[in-house]
């Protein structure tokens, strides 16, 4: 084998159709854009979603739905992490420390998954009815 004799995989390489090259290569003429309308004119077709003037779908339906921007700025942590955290006191700060919460969070929030057996004392951290529960049953505390 010498590099002058290297030839691709048979079946690997095709030729491109070549249209409006003359009637023998059965795409001359209108080079397969059929008779006259938008379609067959050069630069003309319309943009996405448009329907020929009638009201597009997207127009049609109603406008539903909203997701609040601050929505990033929500946090929540579960029992069960709370619990593998260990700590006495727990606020945002020492959260974001361990890696449980983004840096990004300014709201964190206790949610009721999982079982907490350590006292813990919660500062500036919200929790759900069933959590807050959870965490006085264990003998800790919010604030």
């Amino acid at each position: 084998m010498q590099l002058n004799t290297i030839k691709p995989a048979s079946g690997a390489k095709h030729a491109k159709r070549r249209v409006g090259r003359g009637i023998g290569s059965g795409l001359g003429k209108t080079a397969g854009r059929g008779h006259k309308g938008q379609k067959s004119r050069s630069g003309g077709y319309h943009k996405v979603g448009f329907e020929g003037g009638q009201m597009p779908l997207q127009r049609r339906l109603p406008k539903r739905g909203f997701k609040s921007h601050l929505l990033k700025f929500n946090a929540e942590i579960t029992l069960a992490e709370l619990d593998k955290l260990g700590a006495a006191e727990v606020d945002v700060l020492t959260l974001k420390q361990a890696g449980l919460v983004p840096e990004i969070a300014k709201v964190v929030k206790v949610i009721k998954s999982g079982e907490l057996t350590k006292k813990v004392a919660l500062k500036g951290i919200g929790a759900t009815a069933g959590a807050k529960a959870a965490i006085e049953a264990a003998g800790g505390s919010l604030a």
